[in-house]
């Protein structure tokens, strides 16, 4: 009797979620997917819940600030300490590849912390993941087999779609550089998105499905988020797109 009970109890929950648990979002520097998170942070718990299915609680899992800080203190060993970096080049690089994976590795930890630190297994709360990949450094084929199997086992994708023109365009116009730190206002040097962005193997690593993606035993949900003509600089033109899209994924999510 007990463990019918609990039966019936673990199906109520699963039919009555109505929110995404893990949304990883993708795409070139400079696409808009920093404009999305900060439109869904901006956007009320009755319509993110409603409209974008996603929690009352955002958490934010971007790798750009540990990237950030390796290269904050590849400054001081070399500059304070007189000591060789140990994580990247003063170029711009990382001194090995597998740095990119390792960020990614970093990510699954930190989300780790987020599930086990939750005090309510069904809370009200969403882990959105951002990360971009060129093939330079593996692509997205290579960076989603380092995400672990709790991210990827309950996960949907949006994908921002711009060419790299844009993307460059973008971050030339972003850049502040009293804020090189700054989610919104980060930018890479030219040379440093060309090397390691402009050649994308999304359309490859999406082409054998049209609605889900496949890594190792996990089949994944996704929508593409076409940015151009951007849509991302104005609440006005993201809000239907977003809202349109995120109900598509849902639809997808729950077939």
């Amino acid at each position: 009797k007990i463990k019918k009970t609990k039966k019936n109890i673990m199906k109520t929950k699963t039919k009555m979620k109505r929110i995404f648990s893990n949304l990883i979002l993708i795409g070139r520097p400079a696409s808009g997917k920093s404009e999305i998170i900060d439109f869904i942070h901006k956007t009320s718990n009755f319509n993110r819940d409603q409209q974008l299915h996603l929690g009352k609680r955002i958490h934010i899992l971007d790798d750009f600030p540990m990237l950030w800080a390796w290269f904050e203190e590849d400054y001081f060993i070399e500059h304070v300490f007189g000591k060789e970096r140990l994580h990247s080049t003063s170029e711009g690089y990382f001194k090995e590849k597998y740095m990119w994976n390792l960020l990614l590795r970093r990510v699954s930890l930190e989300h780790t912390k987020i599930v086990k630190d939750s005090a309510d297994e069904f809370a009200d709360q969403s882990i959105i993941i951002e990360f971009a990949r060129g093939t330079e450094h593996g692509g997205y084929k290579e960076a989603f087999e380092h995400l672990s199997d709790e991210i990827l086992s309950d996960a949907v994708v949006l994908y921002v779609k711009v060419p790299y023109e844009e993307s460059l365009r973008k971050n030339r116009k972003r850049r502040n550089p009293d804020k090189p730190h700054s989610i919104l206002e980060h930018s890479l040097d030219d040379k440093v998105l060309e090397t390691l962005y402009k050649e994308c193997d999304w359309e490859e690593f999406s082409s054998g499905d049209k609605e889900y993606l496949y890594v190792r035993q996990h089949k994944i949900p996704y929508v593409v988020f076409d940015n151009m003509p951007s849509k991302t600089d104005s609440a006005d033109d993201l809000a239907p797109e977003l809202n349109r899209l995120l109900n598509d994924l849902w639809a997808i999510y729950n077939r």
